[in-house]
């Protein structure tokens, strides 16, 4: 594949390069590094679009501000390939989100030009503030702390976190920046009246001329007049646009400006760098996918995307005969909202990630996008559980952590029917451990009144559904893995499980293998191997982490001479739970062997899937080792292993 022409990059071995750079040749470096970030992606995989959007502000803020010295924090870190380019990664690049090679996000051990690692909404503002904090206090005296300059997503404002750190930030007066990269989409398009109002803002950007016109007009007025004049001016503030929220939050507001006028953008960083004084914010107008047609053609402006062709953007995606899990989630709640009024959907900002887009075309009343807001997302559908209808709340795995406290204090304690569709269960690959839904388990099946469930194939999946429109009485949850299903036969709709009931898949003798999710295909892989051997395990599905199926635990304990578990989550989740059944039963005097296969106590990098799990100590042949160890065959085991 040919590579694109890049004379000035091919001289940019560090931010310092930049700075021997005329402005006409940094708005051309702008230009070189657009075309090397489309084949980088077009060969990796990733994120396109935001970086597209943002490569005359990464260029104009490297060729202004001395980095690593001022702190740069990119929210969300999606956006960060072009810095990476220029932060002298460039002959790493082509490794991106590739085993061993470079984070899809900004990463503290990768480079000091990573100041703070980002692969979630909202963060970006309360750690430059806390940059800016340490520097007024003397701290890192080995290297300094400079300017701190958060750049931060027009989605990821409108996150309730992002407020209380500039409500912070307004009080304390320290020295900052915020940069808004309002590109009017964050994944999908922006919802809310944080969108609207910056939308106001940039059709009535002239009103920063008559603000700046008006500020010395009161004191050309008689004395007695002075004072009626400045309160008229501050209700005329209040009731229009042109920065007045982000100017009561005490931020001194600039914009907005065109973040594709090179000229426009050194000249407003320039000067914010020689005056600012205290907390600055600058709003800056992007557009996602800018510079190249496919991705500024799509609907999601080119947002994540496998590799593609760069002449044609068509992406390279292998072929699967099996639905994707998302879209089996998503078709079989609306059958499910077909058939029932009350069902609604929730998601945060990921319609598309999460099936709800589906959802919503077929059902727009009864589908809320909140935007990057996962705790209102909770509590909002606590309330509406509370009001009589059946929400479901479609959050990744490893975003619902950010609702935890209203799952417990909202849902939990108050027993609210909250259901919550868990997509990205487990390891996700390339978007490493930022992304990965390792935790989920254990966080909700050690809240009382929680059904915890996990679907070990897209029909299981459509079952769990169905269960979960069925429990009115308690807050539920079934979680499913990203990719697609195993292609089993799909029924026309999922049946209502029996709660706190698994079910036997194969019998066997000696061990039984119980799994808790997914890792079910792996098991079955397992015991074909095992059979070879002469051993015939037991395998079961557990189908519910909370409530446990006790019985058929016990059972499996009392006709076996070792037990197995197996789940796709962290210490402390379904094993933990089994291990304490059998323990209050007093199983293991009976000399039960009981061994608890989990993810690793570590976060692991990005990788494929496949080579995580194997990693991780989950794939077949690894349940296979565990086996014959368990059963005292370990010379064999070691042998496979």
């Amino acid at each position: 594949m040919s590579r694109p022409n890049t004379p000035l990059l091919d001289k940019i071995n560090s931010p310092a390069d930049l700075k021997t750079l005329s402005d006409t040749e940094l708005e051309q470096l702008a230009h070189e590094l657009r075309s090397e970030t489309i084949s980088v992606v077009s060969e990796t995989g990733g994120h396109l679009g935001a970086g597209l959007g943002v490569v005359e502000l990464t260029v104009a803020l490297h060729a202004v501000f001395n980095t690593p010295h001022d702190r740069l924090i990119w929210d969300v870190s999606h956006q960060c390939y072009p810095h990476k380019i220029l932060t002298g990664r460039r002959d790493r690049i082509r490794t991106l989100r590739c085993g061993t090679g470079l984070s899809g996000f900004t990463k503290r051990l990768e480079s000091p030009y990573d100041p703070f690692g980002a692969g979630h909404a909202a963060t970006s503002i309360s750690a430059a503030l806390g940059f800016a904090a340490a520097r007024d206090l003397g701290g890192a005296p080995e290297h300094g702390i400079g300017d701190t300059i958060a750049v931060i997503g027009d989605g990821s404002i409108s996150a309730g976190m992002a407020f209380e750190a500039m409500n912070h930030a307004g009080d304390l007066k320290k020295r900052m920046i915020v940069i808004l990269n309002d590109n009017d989409m964050s994944i999908a398009p922006p919802v809310g009246a944080m969108s609207s109002y910056l939308s106001r803002l940039y059709a009535e950007a002239p009103f920063q001329e008559l603000k700046s016109a008006a500020k010395g007009f009161a004191s050309l007025l008689p004395p007695p007049l002075q004072d009626g004049a400045r309160r008229a001016k501050e209700m005329v503030k209040s009731m229009t646009v042109g920065g007045t929220l982000f100017e009561e939050l005490g931020f001194s507001y600039v914009g907005p400006i065109d973040g594709h006028d090179m000229e426009q953008l050194l000249n407003v960083l320039r000067t914010v760098q020689e005056r600012a004084t205290g907390p600055m914010l600058i709003h800056v107008i992007t557009k996602k996918g800018k510079g190249y047609a496919p991705a500024e053609g799509a609907d999601d402006r080119g947002h994540a995307r496998a590799k593609f062709d760069v002449l044609t953007g068509e992406q390279k995606k292998t072929k699967s005969n099996a639905p994707s899990y998302t879209s089996v989630f998503a078709n079989a709640l609306i059958v499910e909202a077909e058939a029932d009024n009350r069902v609604v959907g929730i998601t945060a900002a990921m319609p598309d990630g999460t099936g709800m887009d589906a959802f919503g075309a077929r059902f727009p009343t009864r589908m809320f996008d909140v935007g990057m807001a996962e705790q209102h997302a909770v509590t909002f559908a606590a309330g509406l559980a509370a009001g009589g209808m059946k929400p479901f709340c479609a959050v990744y795995s490893t975003f619902l952590q950010r609702g935890y406290d209203q799952i417990v204090h909202d849902v939990a304690i108050q027993n609210l029917p909250v259901r919550f569709a868990i997509d990205r269960a487990g390891l996700v690959g390339a978007d490493g451990p930022t992304h990965a839904g390792s935790f989920d388990i254990a966080f909700l099946a050690n809240l009382p009144n929680f059904v915890v469930m996990a679907a070990a194939d897209e029909a299981e999946l459509m079952h769990m559904v169905a269960t979960a429109a069925s429990i009115d009485d308690a807050p539920c949850a079934f979680r499913f893995p990203r990719g697609e299903g195993t292609g089993v036969d799909l029924p026309e709709r999922g049946e209502v499980l029996e709660i706190g009931k698994g079910r036997i898949i194969q019998s066997g003798a000696r061990v039984a293998i119980l799994s808790f999710g997914t890792r079910l295909a792996e098991c079955e892989k397992a015991a074909e191997s095992l059979k070879a051997r002469g051993i015939t395990p037991t395998i079961a599905d557990a189908r519910f982490a909370k409530p446990l199926d006790r019985d058929l635990i016990l059972s499996l304990a009392a006709e076996h001479e070792a037990l197995i578990t197996i789940e796709e989550g962290a210490i402390g989740g379904f094993g933990s739970h089994v291990a304490q059944l059998l323990a209050d039963e007093a199983v293991f005097d009976s000399g039960l062997k009981f061994r608890s296969m989990t993810l690793p106590d570590v976060f692991q990098d990005h990788d494929s899937p496949g080579k995580m799990y194997a990693a991780a100590g989950l794939s077949a042949k690894d349940i296979e080792v565990k086996v014959l160890e368990t059963l005292g065959i370990a010379s064999i085991g070691k042998k496979l292993a």
